[in-house]
């Protein structure tokens, strides 16, 4: 079992979904985290609070660089230290790139880069600091390496996501801290329903490998995985977790007799 027992976890995006999981995740195993998002995370934080764990808030934007200082700032000011950076938030307007919406297009990227950056940055200054290593963990996305249709700035904020966290894997390796990877699937989130109806995500997650959308839950699981302190020879990795996602989509690989 995973014990994080006294270390300190910042998590943004997180008043839902994927950041939601992960930051339950990580407070289930003994983290405090602290939870970043552009709104109020007081469901997350009852959960955990009620389940045991240690929670509180960082409210704000994460493409505001200010804003990002002054999270990571109040983080070590309140609680000592900071230990786990999970880059989760995200944004993004759907619509051929030539009938953009440029100031959409443009809140894309700097939620979906900047945004990432701006912990990064302040982050792995707080954690060379404390001169005990560290783990950071980048939520990015199968966008990074397919051309998908609709979403350039989301393709283009990702793919500038992955190599970042592997430029900064290899810088901050001498301060023994981790940074890694994760490509999330198509995962059922209160976000997919911007672009699609119930009855589509049930259709499209049908014909997934694995017979079913992601849920929030799989992408914590590896998540806490790459926090764990045992997983700390994990470094500049990425991690799909896609329910076989990529591979061929023929009937000799979908999985049978699935549990309910």
């Amino acid at each position: 079992m995973t014990n994080l027992e006294g270390k300190v976890a910042l998590v943004t995006g997180a008043a839902r979904g994927i950041g939601a999981a992960c930051a339950e995740a990580l407070a289930g195993a003994g983290a405090h985290v602290v939870i970043n998002d552009i709104n109020p995370p007081d469901e997350v934080i009852e959960r955990i609070v009620a389940a045991g764990g240690k929670a509180s808030p960082a409210i704000g934007d994460v493409s505001d660089r200010q804003f990002a200082e002054q999270a990571v700032a109040q983080t070590v000011r309140e609680h000592g230290r900071l230990d786990i950076l999970v880059t989760n938030a995200a944004y993004s307007d759907r619509r051929l790139f030539y009938e953009a919406d440029l100031a959409e297009f443009e809140k894309t990227i700097d939620v979906c880069m900047w945004g990432p950056f701006n912990f990064l940055f302040y982050a792995a200054r707080a954690m060379i600091a404390q001169g005990e290593g560290g783990c950071i963990v980048c939520i990015s996305s199968p966008h990074a390496h397919k051309a998908i249709p609709g979403a350039m700035a989301y393709n283009m904020a990702k793919a500038a996501m992955d190599q970042m966290a592997r430029t900064a894997a290899c810088e901050l390796a001498e301060h023994r801290i981790r940074v890694n990877i994760v490509h999330p699937g198509w995962t059922d989130t209160p976000g997919e329903r911007k672009f699609f109806h119930e009855d589509e995500l049930r259709e499209r997650g049908s014909q997934l490998p694995w017979g079913r959308l992601a849920k929030p839950s799989d992408i914590a699981h590896g998540v806490l995985f790459l926090c764990d302190p045992r997983s700390e020879y994990i470094d500049g990795a990425t991690l799909s977790i896609d329910g076989g996602a990529l591979l061929p989509h023929d009937q000799m690989f979908r999985v049978k007799n699935r549990p309910q």
